[in-house]
């Protein structure tokens, strides 16, 4: 008896657990369905070809949001191509190389602190540090390099978590066969871990198409159409700062909905290449290391 009530309740827990569970999943897949519905049924009506594709004209008291997306796309360049190397090599050298075991707990420390600053506090620092004391002025480059700091921890732990996944049997073949430290990560390690750059890679572009206090102090909100080089030399107004300046100053609360939709349709589109990149990269490097054959040195 005592064995068949402890089975039932057993069974009981369980069921309960469960039945707990799918009301979880199914007011988190409510709550993203139901924002996503909203902010395209109420920006899409709005969003049109003339809105993507002129800068604003104060004359004609036309609306486009040119600028702003070039801006945006300039920000994440810049930001991507200094954040991605830097926290990658971090993760590999405190993965790989740090002998000194308090040494890696305080930059692993200092990781996590930098992750929970608050942004605005960030465009304070970058503000003071980028734009005056470096004389960067109000840039997008000012913006691109505070940004990174704001995802340097995001980059380094996602791929410091992957790096650690790669099984060590794989190290200690590639060092049987004669291969020296840096071979072993760059042609074993690396290609094992490639969905965690990928992850973080994912993560950051989300932070920096979601982010607009940091840039107010640092960037700017200016809505002036320009190259690569000179755009990031001089102040400019992203996507999300467009939108807060749009609805907060000038109370065009349609074309801010627009441009909700647009950050929204981009940032889908960002997540769905970054997977299909990350599952090719994976699939490439399952083969490789299915044939990967390391010579001797000589």
């Amino acid at each position: 008896m005592q064995k068949k009530s402890i089975s039932l309740k057993r069974k009981t827990y369980i069921a309960v657990m469960r039945v707990l569970m799918g009301i979880s999943a199914s007011i988190t897949c409510a709550l993203v369905i139901l924002l996503i519905g909203y902010v395209l049924c109420k920006g899409l009506p709005d969003v049109s070809w003339e809105l993507i594709t002129t800068k604003p004209s104060y004359l004609s008291e036309r609306i486009g949001i040119l600028p702003d997306i070039l801006n945006t796309v300039y920000i994440v360049a810049a930001t991507l191509a200094v954040v991605l190397p830097l926290g990658a090599g971090a993760a590999i050298y405190l993965t790989e190389y740090a002998k000194n075991k308090k040494l890696a707990d305080i930059i692993e420390y200092a990781a996590e602190t930098l992750s929970g600053i608050p942004s605005i506090i960030y465009g304070l620092v970058g503000m003071l540090f980028f734009c005056q004391f470096f004389g960067m002025k109000t840039s997008l480059l000012a913006g691109a390099f505070t940004l990174v700091i704001m995802n340097l921890p995001i980059v380094m732990r996602t791929t410091q978590e992957s790096l650690k996944t790669v099984p060590a049997s794989f190290r200690e073949g590639a060092f049987g066969l004669g291969a020296g430290k840096w071979r072993v990560i760059y042609t074993v390690v690396l290609p094992g871990c490639i969905d965690g750059v990928i992850t973080g890679c994912i993560l950051s572009v989300g932070r920096i198409l979601g982010e607009s206090a940091a840039l107010l102090f640092t960037a700017g909100f200016a809505h002036a159409l320009n190259g690569i080089f000179e755009g990031l030399g001089s102040a400019g107004a992203t996507l999300t700062v467009a939108l807060y300046v749009y609805a907060k100053e000038n109370g065009e609360f349609g074309i801010a909905f627009a441009i909700a939709a647009i950050l929204m349709i981009l940032t889908v589109f960002i997540n769905l290449s970054a997977t299909l990149v990350g599952s090719y990269f994976r699939k490439r490097a399952h083969d490789v290391r299915g044939t990967l054959v390391l010579r001797r040195p000589k």
